[in-house]
């Protein structure tokens, strides 16, 4: 990391190839089944070199990049909101691969139904809860990712958990 902030590119690029998967499924969990999620990437990693001269190694790496990724996911639902586009076609990083053809099917269509529930949040609110109830991170966890108060993070998971509650399976609210 000491040779990243003082510019040498090669280290930069050992942090990548350590930490792209987990960043990868991060914002794959957060963000769900989306073409763009590519783009994201480089944006969290862009953030992460840009960031290099701030980081003071209170947190560990892993830990600062999740920052990164989860305020890069919230911009993005925050993008996407005000220009809605159609749910993309699921891939295989959230069904199981070892699942037969028919419980894959039935696993995209659950997962699909479930990310056009989550798509009706507001950004903070389907991160906080996606961060305890998919990812079960303690409450104090989510609120420094997030950068706020624990109180907060649990505020949001709540106002998330009644939301989703009122919509039905049709997708209607009660």
């Amino acid at each position: 990391m000491e040779r990243a902030v003082a510019g040498d590119q090669l280290a930069f690029a050992a942090i990548y190839r350590l930490h792209a998967d987990a960043v990868h499924r991060l914002l794959t969990r957060l963000v769900g089944p989306r073409p763009e999620r590519e783009d994201l990437m480089q944006e969290v990693f862009v953030r992460l070199h840009r960031a290099l001269p701030r980081y003071r190694g209170d947190a560990a790496l892993a830990t600062f990049l999740h920052q990164i990724a989860v305020r890069v996911a919230i911009d993005h639902l925050r993008a996407r909101r005000r220009r809605p586009e159609p749910t993309a076609v699921l891939d295989e990083d959230l069904a199981d691969v070892a699942a037969s053809p028919a419980q894959r099917f039935a696993q995209r269509a659950e997962i699909e139904r479930a990310m056009a529930l989550l798509d009706g949040l507001g950004a903070k609110q389907r991160i906080a809860f996606i961060l305890r109830e998919v990812l079960e991170l303690s409450y104090p966890e989510i609120a420094r990712l997030m950068g706020t108060f624990t109180t907060t993070a649990r505020m949001r998971v709540a106002a998330a958990t009644r939301a989703l509650a009122r919509i039905d399976t049709t997708g209607r609210v009660r």
